[in-house]
């Protein structure tokens, strides 16, 4: 599985997150891959759990750093989807040494472009990089 694959999984899991709590969200990732839609990531379930949890974990901290980058916009204000994909993007961005930033920032507009609505890779694209200035 690619790395695109495992960061969409990742997305995908991380965007469920926002309505669930702690232990319905481990609940939901075993779902997810016992499910057939799941089941090509079985040999990552370890490494996107582990991932997905190290992200919740870190979501006051992510957050943070968003509040400081987004120019004239509440978090309240964000899509669900756009919030997700950089939330999983400032992960990258500063928590995960393996991933270059502008990887990080070209694979969040990648998912903005799939699951965002029309404007939403302009956005995270400019968050993202007023972000990698700092």
């Amino acid at each position: 599985m690619s790395r695109r694959q495992v960061r969409d999984i990742i997305f995908r899991l991380l965007f469920r997150a926002e309505f669930l709590d702690g232990d319905e969200m481990e609940e939901q990732c075993a779902f997810f891959f016992e499910s057939e839609e799941g089941s090509s990531a079985l040999a990552e379930a370890a490494y996107i759990q582990e991932k997905l949890l190290n992200i919740i974990r870190l979501l006051p901290q992510l957050d943070s750093s968003l509040k400081r980058n987004i120019e004239a916009w509440d978090m309240d204000r964000i899509g669900k989807v756009d919030l997700a994909i950089l939330r999983l993007a400032v992960y990258e961005m500063q928590y995960d040494a393996a991933i270059p930033e502008g990887v990080a920032i070209n694979e969040a507009v990648e998912l903005a472009k799939r699951y965002g609505q029309e404007n939403s890779r302009q956005f995270i694209n400019g968050v993202l990089s007023k972000l990698s200035e700092t």
